[in-house]
């Protein structure tokens, strides 16, 4: 039986009005919850150094019930979509209540909106031809450069159906698609190796990525980029004003600042910006936005995993705090709206208030006009990895590929650099803001209590001034 076309609960073979009478057993008494269904097929294709590496197809199917009781949650989950496993989570969820009894929330609102098609990506192209391409993608690699040594190129894909089931017998379906395509290398010069790396995706098939403009695009900036590292001298070291690129640069207001606006961490006031609502957060001119409706975007939802659709949100504007990113718990605890941030990794795992697509809106300068207003400098183009503390909002990013700025201009890349500082603090360091925004190629995953989520991030081109770069030189 197709999942696509027919509810999981037929696919499983239960009868409708148990499953509801089970549900109703769980969550009775409760403030809110819901069964959470999901069937999701996986695929990922590795092609490393000359040869097919990995190649993994998965299925998993299961269920995860969720009864809310003010601030305590009972969850009980399953890979057997069986009537013996509901009674049981029934059975377990029901036991945090102790007696409590709540009024039942009024349900999320329904949406028409459609931001992906259906298509499971993990049909076209067949494997063979997966495999092809991954192999011109290595032979194209090499022949870019003869310094060119190391080769890995991935293809991966999910395709899920979700299902969510209310007490009050509303209940909610969505589709989702992803698919994402990375090409990393390797180059070296003498006994010196630098990497470079670059992917795109998006919730749609696969073909658009497949298509040899794109690809080329993704590895000749691959190759680019290692190219670069391999004469990047050492990171200057201390305090400077600092430039960052559009687009995935993005990740580090994700990290450095996103994190602090989600409802959780504000209601328990362990977030920096806890208790600061309407007040003067960031510099005039910097509007941070969580938008979930961006049509086939890597972190874009239809409907979030409670069945409120996504918004646009907006977090900080004008340099005021306006908004937190709210799943269903934490926004009726505050008294305020869910937001369709409420997510979560599968059907093992409770909703908590994430991320979708978060991004700094454009401002009025030309990026070349923000590079030559700097006399000494850091210009930082892509980021790696990096740490942030969400209660003292501490943050410490590592630059793959970054350049001096001198006398107003670009000059030699650099290696090594780290970006050190404090993200409610530093959003008053921004003193300029492109016209350039751009959203990253779509790349992104989010952790967040030991669950990963699709996320996308964005930004203009910005200045940023007196920020601690740690470096080598």
């Amino acid at each position: 039986m197709d999942p696509a076309a027919s509810s999981l609960i037929d696919r499983a073979g239960l009868d409708k009005a148990k499953v509801r009478e089970l549900l109703g057993r769980g969550l009775e008494g409760a403030d809110d919850g819901e069964l959470f269904l999901e069937y999701k097929q996986t695929e990922a294709l590795a092609f490393d150094n000359g040869r097919l590496k990995q190649a993994t197809y998965d299925t998993t199917q299961g269920f995860g019930l969720r009864a809310v009781k003010d601030e305590a949650v009972g969850y009980a989950h399953a890979s057997d979509l069986s009537e013996g496993a509901l009674a049981r989570a029934a059975d377990a969820v029901r036991a945090v209540k102790g007696g409590y009894s709540g009024q039942y929330a009024e349900p999320p609102g329904r949406t028409n909106r459609k931001l992906y098609d259906d298509v499971n990506p993990l049909g076209t192209p067949a494997f063979d031809q997966k495999v092809k391409l991954l192999e011109t993608i290595d032979a194209y690699a090499r022949a870019k450069d003869p310094r060119v040594r190391q080769v890995t190129a991935s293809i991966a894909a999910t395709w899920q159906v979700v299902e969510i089931l209310r007490a009050d017998g509303e209940s909610y379906r969505d589709i989702r698609p992803l698919v994402r395509l990375n090409v990393s290398v390797v180059a070296g010069d003498g006994d010196r190796q630098e990497t470079g790396s670059y992917g795109v995706g998006g919730r749609e098939g696969y073909e658009r990525f497949i298509e040899p403009s794109m690809w080329q695009n993704a590895v000749d900036e691959a190759v680019r980029q290692a190219m670069v590292n391999l004469t990047a001298v050492a990171a200057p070291a201390g305090e400077m004003d600092v430039v960052l690129a559009s687009g995935w640069p993005g990740v580090m207001l994700h990290e450095a600042v996103g994190h602090g606006l989600e409802g959780d961490f504000n209601r328990k006031k362990t977030s920096a910006f806890a208790g600061l609502m309407g007040q003067q957060v960031a510099a005039k001119g910097v509007t941070v936005i969580d938008d979930g409706t961006v049509q086939q975007r890597r972190g874009s939802l239809t409907i979030d995993d409670e069945g409120t659709p996504t918004n646009r949100t907006v977090l900080i504007e004008d340099g005021i705090l306006v908004g937190y990113m709210q799943d269903r718990q934490n926004a009726r605890l505050m008294g305020m709206k869910p937001t369709g941030n409420g997510r979560r990794e599968s059907h093992a795992h409770v909703p908590m208030p994430r991320m979708t697509n978060t991004a700094m809106l454009a401002g009025d300068k030309e990026p070349a006009e923000i590079i030559a207003s700097v006399k000494n400098g850091l210009y930082a183009v892509n980021f790696g990895g990096g740490q942030v503390d969400i209660t003292s909002g501490k943050y410490v990013f590592q630059c793959t590929e970054a350049y001096k700025i001198e006398n107003g201009k670009v000059t030699a890349p650099v290696k090594g650099a780290m970006l050190i500082g404090n993200g409610p603090t530093d959003l008053h360091r921004i003193s300029m803001i492109g016209n350039d925004f751009a959203l990253d190629p779509g790349i992104g995953t989010c952790g967040k209590n030991g669950q990963g989520v699709p996320v996308g991030v964005g930004q203009p081109s910005l200045r940023m001034d007196k920020i601690t770069v740690g470096g080598t030189a």
